[in-house]
């Protein structure tokens, strides 16, 4: 398993470029968890195709079902309100402004996934629909 990570570490190194970064979280997810038998949450911006198809491709080597869910949020206003009051709970971690969020690279989606519009739900009714759907 440490084999694994270092590599991953190492590819992610090498190859720092769009998309490439989710090759260590791909091995890593892999490596600790599916290959465990245990389930895996992947909870991230997935802004392009190809990082879209790595996630399914990881489910497909260990054999196992994705369900993909974009989530978001399609009141401006609120979406608005929820970065601009969103406190990071990670150290140093740098928050997006609504302006990076605005201009970021987000390519539609044209394969089957779950979509959930938070403007109306609590976080407790989007697990739930999220949780029904697997």
């Amino acid at each position: 398993m440490t084999d694994r990570a270092a590599q991953a570490a190492e590819l992610m190194a090498r190859h720092a470029k769009r998309g490439k970064r989710y090759l260590w979280t791909d091995a890593f997810a892999v490596c600790n968890y599916l290959a465990l038998g245990r389930t895996v949450v992947a909870d991230c911006v997935n802004p392009w195709p190809l990082t879209r198809a790595a996630w399914r491709s990881v489910a497909e080597r260990t054999g196992v079902r994705a369900l993909e869910v974009e989530v978001v949020c399609s009141d401006e206003v609120e979406h608005r309100r929820r970065v601009e009051s969103r406190v990071a709970d990670i150290d140093e971690h740098q928050l997006p402004t609504w302006k990076d969020v605005g201009g970021r690279d987000y390519r539609p989606w044209t394969t089957e996934r779950l979509v959930i519009d938070t403007t109306p739900l609590s976080v407790a009714d989007a697990v739930r629909i999220i949780t029904d759907a697997l």
